[in-house]
């Protein structure tokens, strides 16, 4: 494990369970990124429905170009960017399983998983194992994406 940095993990992780959080408390809605995204193409949504998935959307892009610009360093990547098609492939198979399991790693694992929803705890075991075999293929099979 080369790029394990537990401090910034640690911040990335409380500050998605505080704006999942917040999102709750203050609105009643979970923040599944997956979710949120399908919500700003489903044509039945209008105005308001759209206007908050936007926004949230707008946070985490903001949240991303901040770091981006004040800590630059955070961003580095320490492994070697995988193949344009695998990428493409991967985040197809990504898609597929969001829907198959009715949400992400975010509205499951976070916020499923806070509010001990059994539904959430199989899902993200399942998202987990998969994550965990496709790195393995990907790094030792076929050997792709190993650190540089």
């Amino acid at each position: 494990m080369t790029s394990f940095t537990p401090l910034t993990a640690l911040a990335g992780g409380a500050l998605i369970g505080v704006a999942a959080s917040i999102l709750l408390a203050l609105d009643g809605r979970v923040a599944g990124i997956s979710g949120i995204v399908g919500g700003l193409f489903d044509r039945s949504a209008k105005g308001e429905e759209k206007d908050w998935r936007g926004a949230f959307l707008g946070g985490l892009f903001a949240g991303g170009l901040a770091v981006a610009f004040l800590a630059r360093e955070a961003l580095t990547p320490s492994i070697a960017a995988p193949p344009a098609a695998l990428t493409i492939v991967a985040g197809l198979l990504v898609g597929a399983g969001t829907q198959i399991g009715q949400g992400c790693t975010s509205g499951h694992g976070v916020c499923g998983l806070s509010r001990l929803s059994k539904r959430s705890l199989v899902a993200t075991i399942t998202f987990m194992a998969v994550a965990m075999a496709s790195t393995f293929v990907v790094r030792h099979v076929l050997h792709l994406g190993a650190p540089s």
